[in-house]
């Protein structure tokens, strides 16, 4: 309106310009905007770009059609299984959580111990390898047998992985869901033999299932430190099995990492 205005004023030679010389003005204002497309040859560019002119959509999803590991990565991941493969063979009389893994049915009880030492076999050159990378580099080459893939590892999972490396299990299942399938298992064969647990039970149970997932087994001393600690400790899970105690932890050790 001011542009209208001032070309009214200018155009008409008035201060006060009428309603009608306000839409002339606003007609020859118009006018001369377009008049540079009346040129052919912009208008022949504009055409140009309009059929070149790339659109971006903001709104669709992009879907991937496939996605997979590199030639290179492939053949890191291959070189990395086969050697941690060959190193269990190697070794697998010399390092005690190999031994016992070996000897299925188990001669003894995996430890915490025995995997921290295998974990420190692996760590040194010229191996240098941890859970995480031997998890992935399994991934890379088995992806339909391989579980968790994307998830953070921890020491017991080792467990999972020499097992997987032996060819005693067809997936590679992180070691917490493998106690877990184990824990319910156990379970529901409890509950087919009658034998019930109350709230605060269960919840006790739930929580030796965690400890024996991430330390492979559970100890009576375990009930003094946390999480046991924090909900009564040793004085408070004695109460609640009792006699049965001893029994039940030695039953959910055998029954929970196997």
């Amino acid at each position: 309106p001011d542009r209208q205005e001032e070309r009214a004023r200018h155009q008409f030679g008035t201060d006060k310009p009428t309603e009608q010389q306000m839409v002339k003005a606003a007609a020859a204002l118009i006018q001369e905007a377009a008049k540079p497309f009346q040129d052919p040859k912009l208008r022949e560019l504009l055409i140009d770009i309009k059929k070149n002119e790339l659109t971006i959509d903001h709104v669709s999803q992009d879907q991937v059609i496939e996605a997979g590991f590199s030639a290179d990565a492939l053949a890191r991941a291959r070189t990395i299984v086969q050697s941690f493969e060959q190193f269990i063979a190697k070794h697998k009389d010399e390092i005690t959580a190999l031994q016992i893994l070996y000897s299925k049915p188990y001669k003894q009880r995996l430890t915490f111990e025995s995997i921290k030492e295998l974990a420190k076999a692996i760590e040194k050159p010229p191996y240098l390898w941890n859970e995480s990378q031997l998890w992935q580099a399994y991934a890379a080459l088995e992806k339909s047998k391989v579980k968790g893939a994307s998830g953070k590892r921890i020491l017991t999972d080792l467990v999972s992985l020499v097992r997987f490396a032996i060819h005693q299990e067809n997936e590679l299942v992180p070691f917490p869901e493998r106690v877990n399938a184990n824990f319910n298992a156990w379970l529901m064969q409890q509950e087919k033999a009658g034998r019930k647990f109350s709230k605060a039970q269960r919840h006790w149970l739930e929580m030796i299932r965690d400890h024996v997932a991430a330390n492979l087994v559970v100890e009576r001393d375990d009930f003094e430190y946390a999480p046991f600690a924090q909900e009564g400790g040793l004085g408070k899970v004695h109460q609640l099995f009792g006699g049965e105690l001893n029994r039940l932890i030695e039953e959910l050790n055998g029954a929970l990492a196997a």
